[in-house]
């Protein structure tokens, strides 16, 4: 005890940096929560329209939410939402099972091509997405994928195709797992496919919770793709067109405050997905294996 007391005297620089950066980490966390918490309010907030002399509101009601469910005259929330659930699960498990797939055979396999491939993703990923959103659209409507019920569809093969390009980080977590283990396996008799779905998932649930997660978030938030296929047809809108449609000069006085409902409905989903899966992916970082 007084050699820690003695320690502490001694070390006055190092107590004064760790003041401060609990200090700047505290600042931070304000900084992040004050949106959040605003918005939250705003959702409750009675008082009409986007421009308020208050930062607070006056007047708390649950009305906000009610017309955001119930008024389909306009805008049909539950609609969009139902339209991006549909599609950011199909886009999930798609997306999910191509990207760890990809990641596997790169990792494990030796082929031909393997590192031009690997090459050709990484210069690919430094151009960003939207710049063949017109070439998609064009590709998506020769197969008449970009009216009606089939524009989900179009959506879905948007957001799953290229999926694979996205392996890098799959790829380094199951490098980690030693390759005897699946040498061991295939002298058993197992085959790849054996390998890849009993020993090497079980052990790299961390990587496959973080892929499930960032699979089903790109749909669920996206906006520049889904705008461009669902164009007018309102039946098929996502929660972003229809939460952005909500801002526009002819609603935003009577849509803003459901906007804010909107935007707190929309987090729900995906803070469920974190906390169903934050104990399997505490339980993978503390089982998996690492060579």
């Amino acid at each position: 005890m007084d050699t820690q007391l003695k320690k502490n005297k001694q070390n006055p620089r190092k107590t004064a940096i760790n003041v401060l950066i609990h200090v700047l980490l505290a600042v931070l966390a304000v900084v992040w929560l004050l949106p959040i918490a605003w918005i939250v309010l705003t959702s409750f907030r009675a008082e009409p329209g986007a421009y308020t002399t208050t930062v607070l509101p006056q007047e708390y009601t649950l009305n906000n939410y009610v017309k955001l469910l119930t008024d389909r005259n306009v805008l049909d929330f539950p609609k969009m939402f139902g339209n991006t659930l549909i599609i950011s699960i199909i886009s999930c498990i798609i997306s999910t099972f191509l990207v760890l797939s990809v990641a596997f055979s790169l990792s494990r396999l030796r082929f031909r091509f393997r590192k031009p491939y690997m090459n050709m993703a990484m210069i690919l990923g430094l151009f960003p997405g939207f710049m063949t959103m017109v070439a998609q659209y064009f590709i998506l409507k020769s197969m008449g994928l970009t009216e009606g019920q089939s524009i989900r569809i179009g959506l879905i093969v948007v957001y799953s195709a290229c999926a694979g390009l996205g392996f890098q980080i799959s790829k380094g977590f199951f490098d980690t797992i030693p390759r005897s283990i699946d040498e061991a396996a295939i002298i058993d008799g197992a085959t790849e496919w054996q390998v890849f779905t009993r020993i090497t998932l079980p052990l790299s649930k961390p990587i496959v919770i973080y892929t499930v997660m960032t699979s089903f978030m790109a749909p669920w938030v996206d906006f520049i793709f889904a705008k461009v296929l669902c164009r007018a047809n309102a039946d098929q809108f996502t929660v972003a067109i229809g939460l952005w449609n909500m801002l526009q000069k002819e609603y935003i006085y009577q849509w803003y405050t459901c906007f804010a409902a909107g935007a707190v409905l929309i987090s729900i989903p995906i803070a469920a997905l974190f906390l169903y899966m934050q104990k399997f992916y505490v339980e993978g970082m503390s089982g998996a294996v690492k060579g």
